[in-house]
């Protein structure tokens, strides 16, 4: 089922008041303050939505997720958002946690600068990446996005920062939105149709 933006505001305006894993933020205010640093960094569009949406996956996970477990989080959101956003939000945010393996890779003192919650979380997601992963992640499509946003989330966790409100954010994120193709305005007339 693909989710809408009445959905995705609705997830982050209710169960983003969880707290954001061993953070002293919620979620919300996780994503929140990513937008803002993706956004005051003069990002496109697509990134800051990016940076908005990286972490919906933790959301939708299932309840009782397995205590010392990946959740892959990166990748549950996807499918979810696919016929909404285009690649260039969704590609950074899969690749979000490959780029916190690669920056330990190949940023000497990187790894310092991660919280204990995310040098704990690194250790489940498979540590570091090898030299040859990292070649290989580095030249992916949208990597370098990947890779500031990265940044991105690992500073966007201060407790009790303002920020600008969640539609402000989620006004930058239906800019991004897919084009309609042909048949799908039709399916939706079609459902207006049948629900009036």
């Amino acid at each position: 089922m693909a989710l809408s933006f009445d959905d995705i505001e609705h997830l982050l305006s209710t169960r983003g008041f969880h707290q954001y894993g061993r953070e002293a933020v919620s979620q919300l205010e996780h994503a929140l303050q990513c937008a803002q640093l993706a956004e005051q960094a003069g990002e496109t569009p697509a990134t800051i939505a990016a940076a908005l949406l990286h972490d919906l996956g933790h959301l939708l996970a299932p309840a009782g997720n397995i205590a010392g477990h990946d959740d892959l989080h990166q990748y549950v959101a996807l499918p979810f958002l696919r016929s909404l956003l285009p690649d260039a939000v969704l590609e950074p945010i899969r690749l979000h946690v490959d780029a916190k393996r690669y920056l330990c890779a190949v940023e000497p003192g990187y790894w310092e600068t991660l919280s204990p919650a995310s040098q704990h979380s690194l250790v489940l997601q498979g540590g570091p990446m090898t030299a040859p992963d990292a070649e290989c992640f580095a030249c992916q499509p949208f990597a370098k996005e990947a890779i500031r946003l990265r940044r991105y989330d690992d500073h966007a966790k201060v407790p009790g920062l303002a920020t600008p409100p969640l539609a402000h954010y989620l006004d930058i994120a239906r800019s991004t939105v897919l084009p309609l193709s042909a048949a799908a305005r039709k399916r939706e007339a079609l459902q207006a149709a049948d629900a009036a």
